[in-house]
């Protein structure tokens, strides 16, 4: 009789389907920006102008990204910042590409165990909290670097704008100002004093914030340019918040940072050229991975979230995030095998078992466990100007304020960055993600990172330049925007507003934003065998489309205050 029951379930389900067709889920209406002359999307207003502002002025965007780095870690300091790290792709108008990795780095000290108690436990909460989760940070070397190589302007020009709104203060949005209160016993945990983001969870949308001491840094590095950060006031600063806390970072670790040019990852879906970072990202990689799968089935005919293209992108995601989990780390410590997980006898080998019928047990492609995944925050933007340079920079402190450690005498917060190693081999980290001997720990090495700043190509032109924040459903969020764009004939904005879900091996159960998908869809799913998950929101994209006739469409987020600013 159960069996009966079933059977008809199934039948009932899937003679009722109704595709999607081409049509986003109505989660959100905002509306595409369009200009001819420049695009900048981000994820803060202010932010945003700041960038659009250099435009302005005659930069090009790579100035403009300069600027907005700067600008974000006053305005949006959750993940904005210059105690983090970060990955730049980058496009020249006549076709030069490249990618700059800022990533944090381990400090010298670092020793692979340093997480795990006696018993080789990992030790609740060290790698995510105060002072020891702390990598040596990368972005004011970064920042100095990309400007430095494909720079116009002059530096001081870039970082003006971030010190006056540091010094002249700026006003807190809504979402902003309930993101400080959250964290307001956080900051108090952290720190032997009161930051200037403390006010006993009495933020309110349209509170000033005044930072001093920031506004200060940000003048030591435009008149000192890296030493103005890595050495001086500003490391002594760092190092004296570290050393009677017990954190390891000193002034050699400073001194050994140096960012890194690399070489992009590329390849082809259909006609398209994709252009992503690579490791120590595990983004551009995985990316890959899953457009090139995706050539095997049809998602126009499948349409948009219906229950058989969300089960193939399921599908494929999990085989892909296995891998992640398996081969990818930091280059530079790691052979990771790029040639094999992008060959395309591997990938139809890794892929030939999918079944349209039935989900993949998780546990039948990789042994692993995973008990969480918790909340990420990370920013993303993306830069055009109005030759077609482009840019898409995905920046971090990792989780939201880091490591939650603010450097009261020079007016920023630490980033956390030390929990995206592997703490322990098969033992998941704040996002939910296990990783392997690849990305264990070891001095001065880079930590696996899933941001994916990407720019795709079509015909030998610059098409689109797309990212976002979100920790392990950064992939999941690229991948999907991409294919609203291409396979279900989305504009950017309507992309980006589409509801997204996620898949990352481990735990085994699909993310679905909460309405974003229709009910008859979540039914058919269970049919199939997966296991559902609401969540608020998936992934914050901020990405620019430049349509045929060389309109540039702005995409920014709206499950954020993210904007998106065109130069007419």
């Amino acid at each position: 009789m159960k069996l009966l029951s079933f059977l008809l379930l199934i039948l009932i389900v899937f003679s009722c389907t109704t595709k999607q067709g081409n049509q986003p889920n109505k989660l959100y209406s905002k509306q595409a920006v369009e200009a001819t002359n420049g695009m900048v999307a981000t994820a803060h207003p202010l932010a945003s102008e700041v960038g659009a502002q250099i435009l302005r002025q005659g930069g090009n965007a790579f100035d403009a990204a300069v600027a907005v780095q700067f600008a974000l870690a006053v305005v949006y300091p959750r993940a904005g910042n210059i105690a983090g790290g970060g990955f730049a792709v980058y496009r020249k108008a006549d076709g030069e590409k490249g990618s700059l990795d800022f990533r944090e780095k381990a400090p010298l000290a670092s020793a692979f165990d340093m997480y795990l108690d006696e018993d080789e436990n990992v030790i609740p909460k060290l790698s995510t909290f105060g002072i020891l989760s702390v990598g040596v940070p990368g972005s004011v070397d970064g920042m100095i670097e990309l400007h430095k190589k494909l720079g116009s302007l002059p530096f001081d020009v870039l970082i003006q704008p971030a010190m006056e709104l540091a010094e002249n203060g700026f006003k807190l949005t809504e979402i902003e100002a309930n993101k400080l209160n959250y964290y307001q016993k956080d900051f108090l945990k952290a720190n032997d004093s009161l930051t200037y983001f403390y006010n006993g969870e009495n933020w309110k949308t349209g509170d000033y914030i005044f930072l001093p001491e920031l506004a200060h840094t940000l003048k030591l590095i435009r008149d000192k340019g890296r030493s103005g950060f890595y050495e001086g006031k500003i490391a002594q600063a760092m190092i004296a918040e570290m050393q009677p806390k017990g954190g390891i970072i000193t002034q050699a670790d400073f001194d050994a940072y140096k960012s890194i040019w690399r070489n992009t990852v590329e390849g082809q879906y259909k006609e398209y050229n994709v252009i992503s970072m690579p490791p120590p990202s595990s983004g551009g990689i995985a990316l890959l991975q899953l457009l090139k799968g995706s050539e095997a089935f049809d998602f126009k005919i499948f349409g948009h979230n219906s229950a058989e293209s969300i089960h193939i992108m399921t599908e494929l995601e999990r085989r892909v995030y296995a891998d992640r989990a398996t081969y990818l780390g930091d280059p530079d410590f790691y052979d990771v095998p790029v040639n094999m997980l992008l060959d395309s006898s591997y990938l139809a080998s890794r892929f030939s078992d999918i079944s349209l019928d039935k989900k993949t047990d998780s546990k039948d492609i990789k042994e692993g466990e995973v008990e969480i995944i918790e909340s990420v925050e990370t920013t993303h933007f993306s830069i055009v100007d109005k030759d077609q340079n482009a840019i898409g920079i995905t920046t971090t402190l990792n989780g939201n304020f880091g490591s939650k450690v603010f450097v009261e005498k020079a007016g920023f917060f630490l980033n956390n960055e030390m929990d995206d190693f592997s703490v322990k081999t098969g033992v998941p980290n704040q996002f939910g993600l296990v990783g392997a001997e690849a990305n264990a720990i070891a001095p001065e090495k880079r930590m696996l990172s899933s941001m994916t700043p990407t720019i795709l190509e079509k015909e030998g032109k610059l098409l689109m330049v797309v990212g976002s924040p979100g920790g392990a459903t950064i992939i999941t969020a690229v991948y999907q925007t991409i294919l609203n764009v291409i396979e279900h004939d989305m504009d950017m904005q309507q992309a980006v507003n589409a509801s997204k879900t996620h898949h990352q091996w481990l735990p085994d159960r699909v993310l679905y934003e909460k309405n974003g998908l229709d009910s008859l869809v979540l039914q058919q799913l269970e049919v199939l065998g997966h296991t559902l998950e609401p969540r608020t929101a998936i992934g914050k994209m901020d990405a620019v489309l430049i349509l045929s006739d060389g309109t540039m469409q702005g995409g920014a987020d709206p499950r954020g205050d993210d904007t998106a600013v065109g130069l007419k």
